[in-house]
């Protein structure tokens, strides 16, 4: 087994493992904390599934280094060397409303590429995985879809925007409205991009710069499937990047023009 099959294997394991932990809290009495706003919101569910998943990756790999949303982790991904990048519960607003949308991801970036990425949805049933071969979806592989025609697509805003963006957020929405057949919110961007890759939505959009623990392992299932992923200008998307724009690639300028509705809002 090559050390990026092993990685794989155990971006796999990781997530299950911390899915499994975090499951147990959902639709339980659980108490919830706010972190930066309002909206922001954090469980003891999150902090324990984070530390599980922690423990699977130091079990094989003691010395690399870990980015992870909760707790004291690193926030940016390191230009160089192994790197793992965990979000424990990708969806908490849905988990703390008993909505089951919501994934544990778990990716493996070496020298800023992804090399295997796992999102584990445990309420739906549902595991994504990507690696140097493929995207698959409950283990059999999957593509982007193949739809050409812009007014028969299916596009998501993705990512959030707070109460001083709203502009933004409404303009998005009608950028996608206008141009697009129909329009989707999950409130879980690492679902939302698997989608994308299996080919269940067509497109995804926003303007904000994203999380890593966010977006890593849900952009590599999209590219890995066939898709395209940018940056607000089009360019190829990269954890430093502002925006994601991901989509099938068959009418990219389209989902990325309705990106960019939100540009004339956005303060500078």
């Amino acid at each position: 087994m090559t050390d990026t099959n092993a990685r794989f294997r155990l971006a796999k394991r990781a997530a299950t493992a911390g899915s499994e932990i975090a499951a147990e809290g959902f639709r339980n009495d659980i108490a919830v904390e706010t972190k930066s706003n309002k909206t922001d919101v954090v469980t003891e569910a999150d902090r324990q599934s984070q530390r599980r998943v922690i423990e699977v990756v130091r079990e094989e790999y003691p010395d690399d280094a870990i980015v992870g949303e909760e707790d004291d982790e690193l926030k940016e991904v390191p230009a160089e060397g192994d790197v793992w990048i965990i979000d424990p519960i990708d969806g908490t607003n849905n988990f703390v409303r008993g909505i089951p949308i919501w994934a544990t991801s778990v990716a493996a970036v070496r020298d800023g590429e992804t090399v295997a990425a796992a999102n584990v949805c445990p309420a739906l049933g549902d595991v994504y995985t990507a690696d140097a071969e493929g995207t698959y979806l409950n283990g059999e592989q999957v593509t982007v879809s193949d739809r050409t025609d812009p007014e028969t697509f299916t596009v998501c805003p993705t990512l959030w925007w707070d109460f001083d963006r709203r502009d933004e957020y409404a303009a998005t929405a009608r950028g996608i409205v206008e141009r697009f057949g129909d329009m989707r919110r999950f409130g879980c961007a690492q679902i939302v991009l698997g989608m994308v890759a299996s080919g269940a939505l067509d497109g995804t959009v926003a303007n904000v710069v994203p999380n890593p623990w966010d977006t890593v392992a849900g952009v590599h299932m999209v590219r890995q499937a066939g898709g395209q992923a940018t940056d607000i200008h089009g360019e190829p998307w990269t954890t430093g990047s502002r925006g994601l724009v991901a989509s099938n690639g068959e009418a990219h300028d389209e989902v990325l023009a309705a990106a960019r509705e939100a540009e004339a809002h956005r303060e500078t």
